[in-house]
């Protein structure tokens, strides 16, 4: 005949183990739901990059609203994102900045893009088109004022 106290051991470790064994369960239909939760964000994510990279390369200019005026958005500048982004007059700009082969004056960018520099009020919106595209990433600006292309 077993021992009864031995017996009683017995009985209460195979309890301490099922138990064990039930959470171990819990714990782990856990793991492989959350584990089933990535997987699929990790596929939605890929998807949206993927739209988002179609949407980006075929993107153009989008006009926005400003004192209930039309104008364009210049959008920052970005891996892939190309100067035909760019509204055509900002095109222009930059061209001529590169064309200048060096550093270039607001003034020398009017008189490129055939801007009215008569008077220096007429080259402020110049300067401010000038100064937006450098704060977009898409020029760069000297201490002394002068502009030229992003390298």
């Amino acid at each position: 005949m077993p021992d009864p106290e031995l017996l009683e051991r017995i009985t209460t470790r195979r309890a301490e183990l099922d138990e064990l064994e039930e959470q171990l369960a819990k714990q782990l239909e856990a793991v492989r739901a959350e584990r089933d939760e990535f997987a699929v964000a990790e596929r939605v994510l890929e998807r949206v990059s993927e739209q988002l990279a179609e949407e980006r390369s075929s993107a153009q200019p989008i006009p926005g609203q400003v004192g209930g005026r039309v104008v364009m958005l210049i959008p920052h500048r970005r891996p892939g994102t190309g100067e035909s982004m760019l509204p055509p007059d900002c095109q222009r700009i930059i061209a001529a900045v590169r064309q200048a082969a060096g550093l270039v004056m607001a003034r020398e960018v009017g008189e490129a893009v055939g801007a009215d520099i008569s008077v220096k009020a007429k080259l402020e919106p110049l300067r401010r088109k000038l100064v937006r595209l450098v704060d977009r990433g898409w020029l760069r600006k000297l201490p002394d004022g002068r502009f030229t292309t992003r390298l």
